[in-house]
């Protein structure tokens, strides 16, 4: 099943990496900043057909179309983000990727992200680990005074950014430095790796993290909200991830 799904979100991967006059084919959604490209919806109806014949049982809870909104609490189901950093790839800034993961009764038992401008794949399965390339990897023993702390900015919610940037800047002043490369999923996987030392962004929906937090778990880490406890994969919330000596 893994390697299936990763031939399909490779072959995604090649779209991204092929599209042109992306500017030309964006359209805005609700929120501030918050954009959707032809690409998206073409990359998601790929994925919706390919995942779910690989796993017909399966219900399918993507991004781009309220009609694939299904419930994930039951059985299996594929979480997606077609292109996570949308606004990176009509930019041309090149940290996009693609998100699948699959959950059963509620919880993503399988992870993959491709960043295909980088030809990295993060995968991870329930109780065996997570790897790049094929590799093992592990987060970071680095103390977050030698650190470097990963942030999202949520954008599309602007009643959030004074408290976001209070917390960029309590943090700020506890670490070595701070990013923001406008993909979580990538955020979380460069953290699960041992690339970063803390990630955060105060709301973000199921398909921006749910392959990416399987990843982080299954690379030692610990992938919570704000408060510490487990996430959900219903609903929109905070997420914050880190290696388990480093407190909030």
């Amino acid at each position: 099943m893994l390697q299936k799904i990763i031939e399909i979100v490779h072959e995604c991967g090649e779209i991204l990496l092929s599209a042109t006059d992306i500017e030309r084919k964006v359209h805005e959604k609700e929120g501030k900043g918050n954009f959707v490209t032809d690409y998206d919806s073409a990359v998601q109806a790929i994925l919706k057909e390919k995942l779910l014949k690989l796993l017909p049982e399966a219900v399918f809870f993507g991004e781009e179309d309220e009609a694939d909104k299904a419930d994930v609490s039951k059985g299996y189901a594929f979480i997606v983000d077609p292109i996570d950093g949308t606004t990176n790839f009509a930019r041309g800034y090149n940290t996009s990727c693609i998100s699948v993961a699959l959950a059963k009764d509620g919880f993503p038992v399988l992870g993959v992200v491709y960043n295909p401008y980088e030809r990295e794949t993060f995968t991870a399965e329930k109780g065996k680990g997570a790897f790049l390339n094929g590799k093992p990897i592990h987060v970071s023993n680095r103390e977050l005074k030698q650190g470097v702390v990963l942030v999202g900015t949520a954008p599309y919610n602007e009643e959030l950014a004074k408290k976001t940037f209070e917390t960029i800047y309590h943090y700020f002043l506890r670490t070595g430095d701070i990013r923001c490369n406008g993909s979580s999923a990538i955020n979380l996987c460069n953290l699960a790796c041992g690339r970063a030392e803390l990630f955060f962004e105060l709301i973000l929906s199921p398909w921006d993290y749910a392959a990416g937090a399987l990843i982080v778990q299954e690379a030692g880490g610990i992938v919570s909200d704000f408060q510490g406890n487990p996430l959900t994969y219903d609903r929109k919330q905070t997420v914050v991830a880190r290696p388990p000596h480093i407190e909030l």
